[in-house]
């Protein structure tokens, strides 16, 4: 009996194992599963909050506000307030002198928003301008098709980086990472992931094949990101220019379109610029200006919006010679952006795979926005497409004739165009700093680069009274002529600092009792807060030889 009872026992301890373990099993998994998910969502979360943050500072300190507020706002439409409008203003100058100012062969054009109709139909836009929409049922919201595949593959992207990085940790100086990335079987992997996703994105894309475009987002498992289900409708063509009258008659008025990009406008002025200047091929046409596209996600802050500008330059070149300038310029313009020092990190190329209908090789510099890696720079080869779409469709020939080699051909264009709200927002996510302080307290300051900086300097007096304000201002009057000075007497001195701080200003002048007694003042760096003494005489230099856009143009 006892035997029996033994036999028993084990026989109920066994089976309570077998329920046990993978009982443990389950949760072990489990609790992986949701660590995994949760760090995902914290990342992802800790990425929406800063944006959050900085949409929130731009309003409070004057530098982006919702337009249209007191009506409710209009969606994905911004006005950029009195430091916003300046900071815009200056990355403006210095694009535009790095580009026309320190280039013989390049010049400017500020071409009309408004152009003939059939500006757009030579171009393609009238016919090829549109994007893949899909809606989700649930949520109600709308979303470019092809987009919520690319970010699929980034999601993949991000996998194999982590790998890289994770190899990296555990070889260090011993890893090869093009090794790795040739032997690796989980990269191996998720290569070929990608490469078999983009085949059938770029097919559905060039036959315009919407219901395998649809198929291919059932296929990956793609859920909308806000109610997290699968129920899309079908895939839609949405065309995004807007249209609008020309003419005071109604009966005799034409059809017009705001333009959706700002190139057309260098390319109807191709021959004016030739007849009229003295440029010789290799030359460019530099341009800034406003574009207008009725977007189908119009969110992320000012990265996508309906109403934008660009800064574009179309370079052209001899046919049969477009690829050696087009790599020449992907690392002219990556070298550009890298001169701003918001970290080199942040940057990379992308190159196109799907490619558009006038191009023959395409590239992106993207920057690394609070919501990940997107695209802030286009350079592209455009061909020989615009010019002669619109020799064709005008009737007026459209030649550059080379008097060296007695030939007259249709030049190649080689393209670079930089959304400028893009480029503003990527300097203010990069410059963005909470710091925590020796003392406990944080300060939220912007480490804009000096030389952009809306405020360069601000002008202190520590109170308004004893002759120092009559002082300070004697200063402020000087500097103003050079730059944006402010001059600010309200508040303790440490308040002022900081709100100079979150504007981003880089130097502090403050005027104290010793000023009267030796004429030097406290000038203090924003980005160290180191204070040092500089004689009054010496400010003006001081302030100049920090802050001048001249210190950038030197690097490009």
């Amino acid at each position: 009996m006892e035997f029996l009872n033994h036999i028993y026992l084990q026989t109920i301890l066994l089976l309570g194992g077998f329920l046990y373990y993978p009982f443990l099993l389950f949760r072990l998994v489990f609790s992986l599963v949701k660590f995994n998910f949760s760090k995902r969502y914290i990342c992802e979360m800790n990425n929406q909050e800063l944006l959050k943050k900085i949409v929130s500072h731009s309003k409070e300190y004057g530098f982006v506000y919702p337009s249209s507020e007191i009506y409710d706002g209009l969606s994905a439409v911004y006005d950029y307030g009195p430091y916003g409008s300046l900071l815009k203003n200056n990355i403006k100058e210095f694009w535009w002198k790095s580009m026309v100012q320190l280039n013989d062969n390049i010049v400017g054009l500020d071409s009309a928003i408004f152009m003939h109709s059939n500006t757009w139909q030579a171009s393609g836009h009238i016919d090829a301008f549109n994007d893949p929409l899909i809606d989700n049922r649930d949520s109600k919201k709308r979303y470019r098709a092809d987009l919520l595949v690319e970010e699929y593959i980034e999601k993949i992207h991000s996998k194999i980086s982590k790998e890289i990085k994770k190899a990296e940790k555990r070889y260090g100086d011993k890893f090869d990472k093009e090794e790795f990335l040739k032997t690796n079987l989980r990269v191996i992997e998720n290569s070929k992931k990608i490469s078999e996703i983009s085949k059938k994105l770029n097919h559905c894309l060039i036959n315009k094949d919407l219901v395998e475009l649809k198929n291919l987002i059932l296929e990956l498992g793609i859920n909308d990101p806000v109610s997290g289900t699968q129920n899309w409708t079908d895939v839609k063509q949405f065309n995004l220019m807007f249209s609008t009258k020309i003419g005071s008659n109604v009966d005799t008025s034409s059809l017009i379109y705001l333009r959706p990009e700002t190139a057309q406008g260098i390319f109807l002025n191709f021959l004016n610029v030739v007849n009229s200047t003295r440029v010789k091929i290799p030359f460019g046409i530099a341009q800034i200006g406003k574009a207008f596209r009725n977007e189908i996600i119009a969110r992320q802050f000012v990265f996508r919006m309906r109403e934008f500008e660009q800064m574009e330059m179309q370079f052209f070149v001899e046919p049969g010679k477009e690829m050696n300038f087009f790599d020449d310029w992907k690392n002219k313009r990556m070298k550009w952006h890298k001169s701003l020092d918001l970290g080199d990190h942040l940057y990379r190329f992308h190159n196109h795979e799907n490619l558009a209908h006038y191009a023959n090789a395409a590239c992106d510099i993207e920057f690394l926005f609070p919501m990940g890696f997107k695209e802030l720079e286009g350079i592209h080869s455009r061909t020989d497409f615009d010019l002669k779409s619109h020799q064709k469709l005008s009737g007026k020939k459209i030649n550059y004739y080379d008097q060296k080699t007695k030939s007259s051909f249709v030049p190649y264009v080689i393209e670079t165009s930089v959304g400028l709200d893009r480029l503003f927002l990527s300097v203010l996510s990069a410059s963005y700093q909470n710091q925590k302080l020796k003392n406990g307290t944080e300060r939220i300051f912007l480490k804009i680069p000096f030389e952009i900086a809306p405020i360069k300097a601000a002008i202190l007096p520590l109170n308004a009274k004893d002759n120092l304000p009559e002082k300070a201002k004697l200063l402020y009057d000087e500097l103003k002529t050079f730059f944006n000075i402010q001059y600010d007497e309200k508040d303790s001195i440490g308040k002022r600092y900081r709100r100079q701080d979150a504007i981003g200003t880089p130097y502090c002048i403050t005027f104290d009792y010793d000023t009267l007694k030796d004429n030097s003042v406290t000038i203090r760096n924003r980005n160290s807060m180191v204070q040092e003494r500089v004689l009054l005489s010496s400010t003006k230099d001081y302030i100049i030889n920090n802050v001048s856009i001249d210190n950038l143009l030197t690097q490009v």
